[in-house]
């Protein structure tokens, strides 16, 4: 058995769905294809996919071995592009992850001018809020946004994200009477705050003391922030504040559009947060592919 085109052939029937459309790439037999597979499986000691007449799906063990086996396919295709051209050629697949509101909102406009930039290349964008194992999707490049736990992913930082505290006119004219808008960090107790449940530090909101503040600059005061909701979902956050819900503490460019339309209230402005780093981190065995350099300098040019 030649392992590499069995190899190839589950990744491809995978990708397309079927047995019979892979024939027709290879210009080979819908059985060829069957038995290819069917070898690596008995190579591997495990059922990659489930058959039936009417569709396939992976298994257990075949979601594992094809985000591994689509990796490998892929760098040797590129492998092969630039030994054959001569020169860094981008093509095949670039898997990228990054959280639900970041990806819209500031990842998808630079993916769509890096794809017009790299026309053989496509990017398989995935968007979650949660953490992902990179090595077990199969993930070649991911942004994420804080501090960094220590790892064995290689990371470049790319920029900061500076954070605001704020609320929607409609929750500031909703309070009851007697509560006003807070002026220090410690009158947030007092309100309903909403929490971003995948930070590290989750309801832990540090504000530092800057130059209009009523205590010495530069001093820190970190508060436990309490309310009725919290989501590990940016894209909930930014809704519940939005409709009035409570009080966020969130990244500016999650509320770009509103706040230049003067429809949020920045609170506490003499108090800012200390800013998020942004990294891309990668796989080592990702960090030297042709793609994912290329990306990570469109994303931060050096």
């Amino acid at each position: 058995m030649d392992r590499l085109a069995a190899m190839q052939a589950f990744v491809r029937v995978v990708e397309s769905g079927s047995f019979s459309a892979v024939a027709r790439e290879t210009r080979t037999t819908q059985s060829g294809v069957s038995k290819q597979v069917a070898a690596l499986e008995r190579a591997l000691g495990a059922k990659l996919l489930s058959r039936t007449t009417r569709s396939l799906a992976l298994t257990e063990a075949g979601e594992r071995y094809f985000a591994q086996a689509r990796r490998l396919v892929d760098e040797i295709a590129e492998a092969e592009a630039e030994l054959l051209q001569g020169e860094k050629q981008l093509s095949g697949w670039l898997r990228v992850a990054a959280s639900v509101g970041y990806g819209r909102l500031k990842l998808l406009p630079l993916v769509k001018s890096f794809l017009a930039a790299h026309p053989n290349v496509k990017i398989d964008l995935r968007l979650n809020d949660g953490f992902i194992d990179l090595v077990e999707e199969g993930i070649d490049v991911a942004v994420r946004i804080g501090e960094l736990a220590d790892s064995s992913l290689m990371a470049r930082r790319i920029g900061t994200t500076q954070r605001v505290l704020l609320a929607s006119r409609q929750y500031l004219r909703s309070l009851p009477k007697g509560l006003k808008a807070p002026r220090v960090p410690q009158d947030l107790l007092q309100h309903n705050c909403i929490v971003y449940s995948e930070l590290a530090t989750q309801n832990a909101w540090t504000f530092t003391a800057g130059p209009g503040a009523p205590a010495t600059e530069g001093a820190k005061i970190t508060i436990r922030a309490q309310g009725n909701l919290q989501s590990n979902s940016s894209e909930v956050i930014r809704a519940s504040v939005l409709s009035g819900m409570g009080i966020g503490h969130s990244p500016t460019w999650l509320f770009q559009e509103e706040m230049a339309r003067g429809e949020l209230q920045v609170l506490l402005p003499d108090w800012p947060a200390s800013p998020l780093p942004i990294h891309l981190v990668s796989p080592p065995q990702r960090r030297q592919s042709a793609k994912v350099q290329a990306f990570a300098l469109h994303l931060a040019p050096s």
